[in-house]
């Protein structure tokens, strides 16, 4: 039964049968590929909703900031609106920030789920309105592909039930950095959360189990971020990490990275560069770290995780991650 979790407002629990606004919040979107998620999502028994200006476009956004802040709040204020889903990402979210009236948010609980770029709107959500939010499955890119969604999960999650990810049952998830953790969960994509330093929407990591995740990005690219909210104090008090699939994230052209001799022992236990990169920067805080968990930029099945649940972190020879949302 969803409910208060660390004083976070858990939105009423998705149920098979009602409506599901879609948003565009951020860069502009295709029609057919609108069409084909909003199919999948009938076929497996929601109401899919939206407005015709969501195919607007002004350069690269979905639409100017006004219509896109008004989409988004009258779907928050729809009676009959149970859950938002955002169509895809891209870029944009950051310009509805000053403009969004947070009250009609707090005030209108309901699940809101996205990735990448949303990540902007996922936090800023939890920190100032104390919602719980939803890192997982857009409708233009993982509902518009046959296997783009870990049903599982979000059913799970949008309907509020506790459920665990493990290593033994989801390929590519593996310990780092061992250890247990319990934490508010809380993250999304590595290049909003550190764009988000300096400003007024700064990510709020202390006690958390921190999930990062990102798409493209050179191993280089990935330690430069990671350093930034080291040295920020962002990983100060951080519980747990769990890393995701960190989709294309590869030196191109096949270059090779070359390890110090007192390092070199590491070579192929660790598996990749990145994974290398990442127990560089992470390893000295003390914390169990995991790496692979497959939500957001994903090569398939899009795992839905609660953004501000209560969870448990577990590494030792797997890793588990426990989403909790009662006691």
């Amino acid at each position: 039964m969803l409910g208060e979790t660390n004083n976070a407002n858990w939105p009423p629990a998705l149920r098979r049968g009602d409506k599901v606004g879609i948003i565009a919040p951020a860069s502009q979107i295709d029609r057919a590929r609108l069409e084909a998620g909003c199919a999948t999502l009938r076929r497996i028994g929601y109401e899919p909703v939206y407005g015709e200006s969501i195919l607007d476009e002004d350069l690269y956004f979905a639409g100017g900031v006004e219509r896109r802040v008004r989409e988004l709040e009258t779907m928050f204020e729809r009676d009959d609106v149970c859950a938002i889903a955002c169509a895809r990402g891209g870029y944009g979210c950051n310009y509805l920030l000053p403009k969004i009236d947070i009250e009609k948010i707090r005030r209108h609980p309901k699940v809101f789920v996205g990735y990448s770029d949303i990540t902007t709107l996922l936090t800023y959500f939890r920190d100032a309105g104390g919602l719980v939010t939803f890192h997982g499955p857009m409708v233009t890119k993982d509902f518009a592909n046959p296997d783009g969604v870990h049903l599982p999960s979000w059913e799970a999650a949008t309907s509020g039930a506790e459920f665990a990810l493990d290593s033994l049952r989801i390929a590519g998830f593996k310990p780092l950095c061992a250890g247990r953790a319990e934490g508010v969960l809380y993250g999304g994509c590595l290049s909003m959360l550190a764009a988000s330093l300096g400003t007024p929407y700064e990510v709020r990591t202390e006690g958390t189990i921190l999930f990062l995740e990102d798409v493209g990005a050179k191993p280089y690219q990935i330690d430069r971020m990671l350093m930034q909210l080291k040295l920020a104090g962002k990983l100060k008090g951080v519980r747990g990490l769990v890393f995701g699939e960190m989709l294309d994230c590869v030196q191109p052209g096949g270059q090779a990275y070359s390890l110090a001799p007192q390092n070199a022992q590491n070579r192929g236990v660790l598996g990749t560069p990145l994974e290398e990169v990442v127990t560089r920067v992470v390893a000295d805080l003390g914390v169990p770290v995991a790496y692979g968990l497959p939500s957001g930029h994903v090569s398939r099945e899009n795992i839905t995780l609660p953004i501000g649940a209560r969870a448990e972190l577990i590494v030792d020879g797997g890793a588990k991650l426990r989403i909790v949302t009662s006691g």
